[in-house]
């Protein structure tokens, strides 16, 4: 009997010193496990931290004007930028050891064991704030084993590479709060209608409940479960001393109004321009579609509220709602190529299609003032005549006859001026001075200018036959309005990515191209559509607005069967008008024909009420003279029209008019002829 007893404490003794040599190796090996999990999260380094924001967009003067729309609102602060209440709030509910723990919390989660337990079910979560920001940063919420040993392991790299303010930080702008708000700042502005930063005790403590439950906790969707989860965190918050009990209660008592809405809803503003402000992201910038949606990026655009509202109204206003006509607007500074208002069409929700920088319209006589800049370089002046008069042009290499003809066949059936012509715009002199200085000049002066269509080489692309698009008309008369600066249309100033750095800012300059004087002489010229003195065969183009003018602007209209323009300029403002109908429709109402002009003037009136008043200053190399407009002469005391042109210096004329002279000379010799009277007899005698 002792024998055998002796041989079971011995075979028992062999299991223990078994059990307790396989509990080392284990432990070794937990110890190597974890040693190794360490060593690898160290190597790993720490797990970026780029989390899904909304791209918000903004106008010039800061105002925000859209967001990418994904159903999701996350827009990230730093922690300074967060109420201190809700911090402490969400703490308190969630994480009370928050600042003590390596991110786990042992004994919570031995607790939570032991109560599942109890329960046997899943009653009670131990998750710390930490394991939370790792399973919204990196991790679906599914429930398994894998997502579990994933979830550890992520919070072990945040925790080894990440001080607790920034997993807090973290951790505070990624959680969902419901309605699509991520963050604390989506969500303070969505409930409250206000910054995280301004929330106060009340509101915060409300606010931290909601994650627990945003289908039950959500004041949206019970205020009675969420007043009840709030008293529960404000006590928490009396128990971990971040506040007193008579802090707690005047929370309690606290009045809240509840907003439910998203403060930058998908915006209505300025559609057209955020759509072309997209492209411009992602053709000049090369940003792809997820990270100009998803990218939490600021970018600062050139839009001007104001100019956009006064574009948009006068549209709207001027445009017979019966009207099919479509219409292209663009406003640009001329200095720098920023975009300031831009229309593209009169109804987004109907059309999207964006005619200011999409469609590729005939400019008919807005082309003009290219051409005549070409044949001021090779020597035309304002004052350079060729006659006007029913013409068909004939070709040597075999193409068919050309005939032209003026708006409703009149001419001059003389000589005009090239200033003239401009002002009238005769069609004639255009055609002459095109293929004059061949038919290359202009497709070369065009590109000169910006444009960028494909131009046909055909006799009529001096009436502005080949397609162009209104922000390329916009930004070439802006060279004139500069001085001869090449600028570009710029839609963006700045894109600052999520950390608020810089990624890309607009810095070019503006490029000396044209020749500065004849930019001015051209810019001159063109003020005469607005002109009465420059009347001739028929009324001067800009006649129909100039009563509706208060200052000096420089201009083109133009006109095809199919399209009607209107493009001018101050020296601070560019805008380009088209209207048309999509189709290529003929336009025959005269009424329909007016818009682009009206809409024109109204925009530039109304957007210069508040910017003084500048003239176009002349620059070095050109002369003022005043020359009889009929015939581009030295104007003498005789004149009865005289205007004041300039030239480049050396270039202008030298030669006075004489067409009065005669006139001048007969009157002086009638007067000599009538007898003397007395001057009672000249008061009394009333008779022939």
């Amino acid at each position: 009997m002792e024998i055998m007893t002796n041989q079971r404490f011995r075979k028992a003794g062999k299991y223990l010193r078994a059990l307790f040599i396989m509990s080392l190796i284990g432990l070794a090996l937990a110890v190597l496990i974890g040693a190794g999990i360490l060593l690898y999260a160290k190597i790993l380094g720490p797990p970026p931290l780029a989390v899904s924001q909304s791209t918000l967009f903004y106008a010039d003067d800061g105002t925000v004007i859209g967001e990418s729309n994904n159903g999701q609102k996350r827009y990230w602060v730093d922690l300074s930028e967060i109420s201190p209440d809700l911090v402490n709030a969400t703490i308190s509910i969630e994480d009370k050891n928050f600042y003590t723990h390596n991110g786990f919390d042992y004994k919570r989660i031995a607790g939570a064991i032991l109560a599942d337990i109890k329960a046997m079910a899943k009653v009670q979560g131990a998750s710390t704030i930490t394991q939370q920001y790792a399973r919204n940063l990196f991790l679906e919420h599914e429930k398994t084993w894998k997502r579990k040993l994933l979830e550890a392991f992520y919070t072990i790299r945040l925790e080894m590479n990440y001080s607790k303010k920034e997993i807090l930080e973290g951790y505070l702008n990624t959680i969902y709060y419901g309605q699509g708000a991520y963050g604390a700042q989506a969500a303070s502005q969505f409930y409250f209608g206000k910054n995280a930063k301004e929330l106060t005790l009340g509101e915060a403590s409300m606010l931290a409940g909601i994650p627990k439950g945003v289908g039950i906790y959500s004041p949206l969707v019970s205020l009675k479960n969420a007043e009840g989860r709030q008293k529960i965190i404000l006590r928490t918050m009396v128990e971990n001393g971040y506040i007193h009990k008579k802090e707690m209660e005047a929370a309690l008592n606290e009045p809240l109004v509840i907003i439910g809405k998203h403060l930058h809803t998908k915006s209505k503003t300025a559609p057209y321009f955020q759509d072309a402000m997209r492209h411009a992201l992602k053709t000049e910038l090369n940003l792809d579609d997820r990270t100009i949606e998803l990218g939490g990026l600021k970018v600062y655009t050139t839009l001007d509220l104001k100019q956009q509202e006064i574009a948009e109204q006068t549209v709207g206003k001027l445009i017979s709602k019966e009207s099919e006509i479509q219409v292209g607007f663009v406003a640009m500074n001329p200095k720098n190529g920023y975009v300031k208002a831009m229309v593209g069409g009169r109804n987004y929700e109907e059309s999207p299609f964006n005619r200011s920088v999409q469609a590729v319209r005939q400019p008919g006589s807005t082309m003009k003032p290219l051409l005549y800049y070409a044949a001021l370089e090779q020597g035309f002046t304002p004052s350079t005549s060729m006659r006007s008069e029913p013409t068909i042009f004939r070709f040597e290499d075999g193409r068919p006859n050309y005939t032209p003809k003026n708006f409703n066949s009149h001419y001059a059936n003389g000589d005009i001026t090239m200033a003239q012509a401009l002002a009238l715009s005769d069609n004639i002199y255009a055609v002459k001075t095109h293929l004059f200085l061949g038919e290359d000049a202009l497709i070369n002066t065009a590109k000169k200018f910006g444009i960028k269509t494909k131009m046909a080489k055909v006799p009529s692309l001096a009436l502005g036959t080949s397609g162009v698009r209104v922000i390329e008309m916009a930004n070439a008369y802006s060279m004139f309005a500069n001085g001869g600066k090449k600028v570009s249309p710029v839609m963006i100033k700045r894109v600052e990515n999520q950390k608020g750095e810089i990624i890309y800012e607009q810095n070019k300059e503006a490029i000396p191209i044209l020749r500065p004087e004849l930019a001015y002489v051209m810019t001159q010229m063109m003020t005469g559509i607005f002109d009465p003195k420059l009347n001739g065969y028929t009324s001067v183009t800009g006649s129909t607005v100039i009563n509706d003018m208060t200052r000096s602007y420089a201009g083109k209209s133009g006109s095809t069967e199919t399209d009607s323009w209107m493009i001018g300029f101050s020296p601070q403002l560019v805008s380009a008008v088209w209207t048309g109908y999509d189709k290529g429709k003929t336009i025959h109402l005269i009424a329909d024909k007016s818009y682009a002009k009206n809409i024109w003037i109204r925009f530039m009136e109304d957007a210069h009420k508040e910017i003084p008043v500048k003239n176009f200053k002349a620059p070095k190399g050109t002369i003022g003279v005043y020359v009889n407009p009929a015939n581009g002469k030295l104007a003498s005391d005789h004149c009865p029209i005289k205007r004041l042109t300039y030239f480049a210096a050396g270039t202008e004329p030298t030669e006075y008019c004489t067409d009065h002279l005669l006139y001048h000379e007969e009157d002086t010799v009638k007067k000599q002829k009538e007898p003397h009277k007395p001057w009672y007899k000249k008061i009394f005698d009333w008779g022939p």
